[in-house]
């Protein structure tokens, strides 16, 4: 298990996981977002090469559309 602090919650995942997965498990999937991993951008095209660590922290942003 790993322990991660999204948007300033903890959660623990069974291990491993990439950021593609946690996007999925959180329900995510198919949504315009944008994901920062322990301060940086991880662009769309690394989320499934992305390995997530016990202690990161995301910070995980679903774009709204609207007018």
């Amino acid at each position: 298990m790993i322990q991660l602090s999204i948007n300033g919650n903890t959660q623990a995942f069974a291990a491993p996981l990439t950021v593609s997965s946690l996007v999925d498990q959180l329900g995510f999937a198919g949504k315009r977002l944008a994901v920062e991993l322990n301060g940086e951008i991880v662009p769309r095209s690394s989320h499934a090469d992305t390995q997530l660590a016990d202690g990161d922290t995301l910070e995980i942003v679903v774009a709204v559309g609207g007018g």
